[in-house]
């Protein structure tokens, strides 16, 4: 079974019915950004779990299109989700979409989240939905907002060194990924502040060439929602990185220990992944 976009009712119907057959674990991918082609690495990492991990996926994606910000159809299928992944950039949902997550993150099931999903929505000012521009905060432990306590980049032309941080060497997350491999993405700036009270970190990237003073960040780090659940965020996402098989086990391990699943001892081998950039 390959990994399925959702889209209408009919769809999700089809697949409730599945899922009430079925002890696999649901893992839902909602997508939608400007800039990191989410709506097509998402799908191969969703297929990846399906075709050697023994779950069932459904993906969400921005409609009509990755550019559209303010309808992501099938977010229903959260009310079954047992964990949520979230790549998204600067959406402005209606309220009913909005309450499918605000439903899941109050039940206390886990969350992962990739790069710009710090600042998932840009609501105006003033808005009755301006709450969720702080997503990045009260979902993933990350900065509340692009810009807000500091959290910014180092500049399109540089790239990032990751490190295993040595303390957490032993941490599930990390069965298999190497102490040291280079990532395309350009590092978020988000200490000092952030990652929130309570995170543990577990990746330590460091700027090549950046275009302003840099200081080593945290590119990956756990933590727990005020509903208690497990959550796993990575700053990293840029297309290319998921080139890197470091990086895809890192996130297959995090699927399975956000699931509160024993991370694979045998890894089932480098995924093809080769998706372009795209400039925003």
């Amino acid at each position: 079974m390959i990994a399925c976009t959702l889209l209408t009712g009919p769809f999700y119907a089809a697949a409730q019915n599945k899922t009430k057959s079925s002890k696999k674990p649901l893992v839902v991918f909602v997508t939608g950004d400007h800039e990191y082609s989410s709506e097509a690495t998402m799908p191969l990492i969703a297929a990846e779990l399906e075709k050697n991990y023994g779950m069932r996926t459904i993906v969400l994606k921005s409609s009509p299109d990755h550019n559209s910000e303010e309808n992501i159809p099938g977010l229903e299928a959260l009310k079954d989700a047992d964990l949520a992944v979230f790549f998204l950039r600067w959406r402005r949902l209606p309220e009913d979409q909005l309450k499918y997550i605000d439903d899941y993150l109050k039940s206390g099931k886990p969350v992962m989240g990739f790069r710009t999903t710090t600042h998932a929505f840009n609501f105006p000012a003033g808005h009755p939905s301006e709450k969720w521009n702080a997503f990045g905060e009260f979902a993933l432990g990350a900065p509340p907002g692009w810009g807000k306590s500091g959290h910014t980049h180092y500049g399109h032309n540089s790239t990032t060194d990751v490190s295993v941080i040595a303390a957490e060497a032993k941490h599930p997350i990390l069965t298999g990924v190497p102490q040291q491999f280079h990532a395309v993405s350009w590092l978020y700036h988000v200490i000092p502040d952030y990652p929130s009270k309570g995170s543990t970190w577990l990746l330590m990237g460091k700027s090549v060439n950046p275009d302003k003073p840099a200081k080593d960040n945290p590119v990956a780090w756990t933590w727990k929602t005020a509903a208690g659940g497990r959550t796993f965020m990575t700053t990293l996402g840029h297309p290319q990185d998921f080139k890197e098989e470091g990086l895809q086990r890192l996130v297959i391990n995090a699927v399975h220990w956000t699931l509160s699943l024993p991370v694979p001892k045998k890894w089932a081998g480098k995924i093809d992944m080769d998706v372009p950039y795209r400039e925003p």
